[in-house]
């Protein structure tokens, strides 16, 4: 059995893969407590394809790619569904792929370092070499991993059901997780035989109506890590804050309730290029970790006034900023944008 480190990135879960050969195509196996969404890559001829995105359920097994294997090695990446709280996670490598927010299949020529189309956007695979062999399951673990798939599937309906607003204590009984869940079943009028995919997917479902108001988020798409820091006109007046470390492939949630204003502004660093991100409105920054309200001095120790670029909320609650290796790159359309509710 073969083990691939993933990476460990900003907001990436730490956790690890093991590979193993099975009868059934290139299948995946998801033995975490989270709904993964698995995307594929793998070279045929000049062009390197990637596919996305298999939907698996905590627990349960998927066939990633259709029909008998004929490369050395595959490419494999994941995360978590948005519908899971706190920041997002991600199992992977070091093997920067194409890939969209949407289902996708594309197709560049191998060791293209961009993406053909706006909408798409680099993220990091991992290797699985699968010896030649003409079928092959990948299993993602957590870094503390279950014992077996039904652990892993019982941990997953326990984590939505919080996720979903259950109210569940995350060291809930096996009897508590029950009752709560029969009440749900009730409530939404599931089938009283409904079984385990049922409920998992209705709980994913409620769960992403809570988290669709997602405020304002900074995605690292270039190969290095970045500093972000913000700055909002508000009523009270105006308040720049930072600084967020974002690792290559990690995105982090800087406003955490939807957004009330017009424009969020932006300003992003790496090393080489203190000004990644940058415009003309100016605001107060600190060498460390800062919050600076309007009327601030930005003349003492520490303290630099920097350009930061306008990203254009308008009347979305919620907003994604994708910066790459030159600075900001344009945003998938269906991803970046949560429409405030009327």
């Amino acid at each position: 059995m073969k083990r691939f480190a993933t990476v460990v990135a900003g907001l990436l879960f730490g956790g690890v893969w093991y590979a193993e050969p099975a009868a059934g195509d290139l299948r995946v196996c998801n033995q975490t407590s989270y709904v993964q969404y698995v995307a594929v890559g793998y070279e045929a001829g000049v062009q390197m394809l990637t596919r996305g995105w298999t939907r698996v359920r905590p627990g349960d097994c998927a066939g990633a790619l259709q029909g008998v294997l004929n490369q050395p090695v595959y490419f494999v990446y994941a995360r978590s569904s948005r519908a899971h709280s706190g920041p997002a996670r991600a199992w992977g490598g070091r093997i920067r792929l194409c890939a969209k927010e949407s289902n996708f299949a594309i197709d560049v020529p191998v060791g293209a370092a961009h993406c053909a189309s706006d909408d798409a956007f680099l993220v990091p695979f991992a290797s699985v070499a699968t010896g030649h062999k003409a079928t092959w399951t990948t299993t993602l673990t957590e870094a503390t991993p279950f014992a077996t798939l039904a652990a892993a599937k019982a941990a997953g309906i326990a984590r939505l059901s919080r996720d979903a607003g259950l109210s569940l204590d995350a060291n809930a009984s096996t009897t508590a997780v029950a009752r709560a869940l029969a009440d749900y079943r009730n409530h939404k009028r599931l089938p009283a035989n409904a079984g385990h995919a049922e409920i998992l997917d209705a709980l994913e479902n409620e769960a992403l109506k809570a988290s669709a108001p997602a405020g304002y988020t900074v995605c690292n798409e270039g190969h290095t890590e970045i500093w972000a820091a913000i700055g909002l006109h508000l009523n009270r007046g105006s308040v720049a804050r930072g600084w967020w470390d974002v690792l290559s492939g990690a995105c982090a949630r800087i406003v955490t309730k939807p957004l009330d204003v017009m424009a969020v502004y932006l300003h992003a660093a790496k090393i080489g290029n203190p000004n990644l991100v940058s415009g003309p409105a100016v605001f107060c920054t600190g060498t460390g970790s800062f919050e600076f309200s309007a009327g601030a001095s930005c003349t003492g120790q520490g303290r630099i006034a920097l350009g930061f670029a306008e990203t254009n909320t308008g009347s979305l609650s919620g907003y994604v900023a994708h910066i790459g290796d030159n600075g900001l790159v344009p945003p998938p359309p269906k991803s970046t944008q949560t429409r405030a509710a009327k």
